[in-house]
C-alpha cells in the first residue's frame, strides 16, 4: 500500500511502498520511524498521518472512513478520529495514507489529487466559511477531480480541541450537501494540524477505482454473506444497520433518535451530577428530555420532512438526520442539551452550530462548558472569569426546564466563544491545557475558595488520565467501560455498556472490544456497519489478497503509550470514581461496594494488570 509523505516546510513530497493491512497499521509505522513518543504533539516532526482502508470503490456500503491517527494534544500519545465518506472521494489521491510533518511559514491548504500535491496559502476562518471560500476559489479542481474538502476552524489555533471538518458538495449544483458533514474530533486533530503544521485545510480527489477489483466482484461478496450468514449481501446490511437507518419497533433512527429512548433514565445529565440522583428522579427528567428535546426532532424529520441523508458516499443507511438544515447526532446535541442543562432541542441547534463552525470536538466542548458551569455554580469560580453574565442554573433537583434551559443555553454560547478567543484568564489556561492540568492550576490559583467550598476543581469532571497531563473525557453514556484503564478512550475502544463486573472480566470484554473496533478503523469501516463486517472481516481480506489484522495493532498503541509515558493512571476525579460505584450499586453489586478509596485503587488495578496480561499475550 502507498503512503504519501510532505513536508511542508520544505514542500517535499515522497512515496513509500508499505506492506500493511490498513490504515491503523501504516499510521504506526509512520510514528514508530519517526521516534514521536519522544516528541511534543504539536512538534512539527510529530507526524500526522490519515487514509483508509483497502476496500474502496467497490460493491461494499461503509468502508469509506478517513482515519487520522496523531499524537494527540490530549492524551499526550497516538489517537484516532474518522470522518463519514471522505474516501469515496479521497481515494482518488493517488495514496492510502498520507504522512505530513513539517511547519508551514503560513496557514495552507493541500491540493492533493492523482499523487500531485499543491501547496496553496489560505485565510481560514469559520471552518464552513473556509470549505466555502476554498470551492469557490479553485471551483475548477473540485470540478476536474471531484474533490472534497477537509478544514480547521479558529479553535484549531486557539485550543487543544480543534476538530476536522468536511462537508461534501456536489459539484454539479456547486454546493453543499446537507447532513453529509462530518468530523474527525476526538483528541484534537485539527489543532495538530494547525498548530503542528499549520495546515489548515485538505482538499482531495482524483481518478477513483477499487485498490483491489476483486471487491467490487457482487457474486464473490454474496458468496462470503452466504455462507456465514445464509443471506445476500444487501440482506444483511439491512438487517445489521436498522437503528442507524429507522427501526419500526420504536418508529425512529439514527443515534439521536434512539438513543434518548433506549437508554433513558441512564442519561447522563449535567455533568454526570444524575448518576448521584434516584431512579425515580432520573425517570422525572428522563420523560422531560423526550418530551421537550426528543419530539421536536421527531416531529421534524422522521413524521414530517424525512431529511435523511448518507455522509458522501453511496449508501443505503442514510443515518444522517437533518433537523431545519441541520445533522443531528446524539453526541453532539447531548453536550449541547441534556448534558449542560439544556432540554430545549431548539435551544441546542444554534449552540451545535457554533460548536461546529468554531471547528470544535463538540463531545469535549459539552464537558468543558458542564465543568465550568459547575465550577461557577458550587462558587469554585465567577461568572465574569469564564465571561458569562449569571450563574448558571446546574441542580437537577431545582431545574426548571424551559426558563433555566433558555439561560443555560445562551450562557454556552458567550462561554465557548470566550473559550475560543481566550478572553480570560482561566479561559486562556483551559484553552492550553485541558481540563485535567488546568484543574491543578485553578486549585493553586483559588485554593483559597477549593477550602472554603468544600470542592475541588478536578472533581466534578470525568476523565480518564494518562501519564502526568494527559487525559480523556468520555462519550456520553454511563459506563465504567468509558473512564476504565484502556490505552484508547474517547471512541469505542471499550465495553461501553452500561454494566458492571468484577475487573478481570470487565478487562476481557473491554479488550475483545477494543480489538474489534481497531480491525473496523484499520479497515476505514463506518462503526455503524460494524454489525456485518466484523464477522466476515477475515474474508474480506482474504478476498482482496491480504492478510488480515491481529492483536498487534492494539498492543502498538499500548507499546507507543508507554514509551511516551502516557500509560493509564488511577482515577484522579471523585466523579470518575463515583460513575464506576454509582452504576454497581444501580445493578446490585454485592461484591463490590467502593466503601473507600482502596477499593477503587485495586478496581482500576486489577482491570489494569489484566488488560495488560491480555496485551502481551495477543490473546
Amino acid at each position: 500500500m502507498l503512503l504519501l509523505t510532505i513536508d511542508v516546510g520544505s514542500q517535499k513530497v515522497g512515496k513509500k511502498e508499505l506492506n500493511v493491512s490498513g490504515i491503523l497499521e501504516i499510521a504506526l509505522t509512520v510514528h514508530k520511524e519517526a521516534e514521536s513518543w519522544r516528541l511534543d504533539p504539536l512538534s512539527p516532526e510529530a507526524p500526522v498521518v490519515f487514509g483508509f482502508g483497502p476496500f474502496v470503490g467497490g460493491r461494499l456500503y461503509g468502508v469509506h472512513r478517513l482515519v487520522f491517527v496523531f499524537k494527540s494534544p490530549q492524551t499526550k500519545t497516538l489517537h484516532i478520529s474518522a470522518i463519514g465518506g471522505v474516501a469515496y472521494k479521497a481515494m482518488g489521491m493517488g495514496a492510502q495514507a498520507v504522512s505530513i510533518v513539517g511547519k508551514a511559514e503560513r496557514p495552507i491548504a493541500l491540493f492533493i489529487a492523482n499523487g500531485d500535491v499543491k501547496f496553496i496559502e489560505v485565510n481560514p476562518s469559520d471552518a464552513y466559511e473556509t470549505a466555502r471560500q476554498l470551492y469557490e476559489r479553485y471551483i475548477d479542481f473540485f470540478k476536474q477531480y471531484d474533490a472534497r474538502a477537509l478544514v480547521v476552524g479558529p479553535a484549531a489555533y486557539t485550543t487543544y480541541n480543534g476538530a476536522v471538518i468536511s462537508i461534501d458538495i456536489d459539484v454539479k449544483k456547486g454546493e453543499f450537501k446537507l447532513g453529509a458533514e462530518d468530523f474527525a474530533a476526538r483528541g484534537g486533530p485539527g489543532t495538530a494540524l494547525a498548530q503542528g503544521h499549520n495546515v489548515a485545510a485538505i482538499v482531495l480527489g482524483g481518478f477513483k477505482k477499487p485498490l483491489y477489483e476483486k471487491i467490487s466482484d457482487p457474486e464473490a461478496i454474496d458468496k462470503i454473506f452466504l455462507y456465514k450468514f445464509g443471506k445476500r449481501y444487501i440482506d444483511v446490511v439491512q438487517e445489521k444497520t436498522i437503528k442507524y437507518r429507522f427501526d419500526p419497533k420504536l418508529g425512529t433512527g439514527g443515534t439521536f433518535g434512539v438513543n434518548y429512548l433506549h437508554y433513558r433514565d441512564l442519561l447522563p445529565l449535567f455533568g454526570y451530577k444524575s448518576i448521584y440522583m434516584s431512579k425515580e428522579e432520573r425517570i422525572k427528567h428522563a420523560d422531560l428530555i423526550v418530551e421537550l428535546f426528543w419530539r421536536p426532532f421527531q416531529r421534524e424529520v422522521f413524521e414530517k420532512s424525512k431529511s435523511w441523508y448518507n455522509c458522501g458516499e453511496p449508501c443505503p443507511v442514510v443515518c444522517k438526520k437533518v433537523w431545519r438544515g441541520k445533522k443531528v447526532d446524539y453526541e453532539s446535541f447531548h453536550a449541547a442539551g441534556p448534558f449542560i442543562g439544556n432540554y430545549l432541542f431548539e435551544e441546542a441547534v444554534p449552540l451545535v452550530d457554533k460548536i461546529d463552525r468554531l471547528g470544535l470536538d463538540a463531545i469535549e466542548t459539552g464537558h468543558i462548558v458542564a465543568w465550568l458551569f459547575d465550577a461557577v455554580y458550587v462558587g469554585l469560580l465567577k461568572p465574569e472569569e469564564v465571561g458569562i453574565d449569571e450563574i448558571p442554573a446546574f441542580d437537577p433537583q431545582s431545574f426548571n426546564p424551559v426558563e433555566d434551559s433558555r439561560k443555560n443555553a445562551r450562557l454556552a454560547i458567550k462561554l465557548v466563544e470566550n473559550f475560543v478567543n481566550n478572553t480570560t484568564e482561566v479561559l486562556s489556561l483551559v484553552a492550553k491545557y485541558g481540563i485535567r492540568k488546568a484543574a491543578r492550576e485553578l486549585e493553586r490559583k483559588f485554593h483559597d475558595r477549593v477550602v472554603t467550598t468544600g470542592h475541588r476543581f478536578r472533581d466534578l469532571a470525568v476523565y480518564a488520565a494518562y501519564g502526568t497531563e494527559g487525559y480523556m473525557t468520555p462519550n456520553f453514556y454511563w459506563a465504567p467501560g468509558l473512564v476504565a484503564p484502556m490505552y484508547i478512550q474517547g471512541r469505542y475502544w471499550t465495553n461501553y455498556n452500561p454494566t458492571f463486573m468484577a475487573p478481570e472480566d470487565f478487562a476481557k470484554s473491554s479488550y475483545e472490544r477494543a480489538v474489534a473496533e481497531a480491525y473496523i478503523d484499520n479497515a476505514g469501516i463506518c462503526r455503524f456497519h460494524r454489525g456485518w463486517a466484523e464477522p466476515v472481516l477475515k474474508e474480506l481480506y482474504t478476498l482482496v489478497g491480504l492478510d488480515p489484522p491481529t492483536p498487534e495493532i492494539y498492543r502498538g498503541f499500548a507499546q507507543y503509550a508507554k514509551l511516551a509515558g502516557a500509560e493509564p493512571m488511577p482515577w484522579e476525579s471523585k466523579r470518575a470514581r463515583d460513575l464506576v460505584s454509582t452504576l454497581a450499586r444501580e445493578l446490585g453489586s454485592k461484591e463490590w461496594q467502593f466503601q473507600d478509596y482502596d477499593d477503587y485503587y485495586e478496581w482500576w488495578i486489577r482491570f489494569k494488570d489484566a488488560l495488560d496480561k491480555l496485551i502481551s499475550g495477543g490473546a
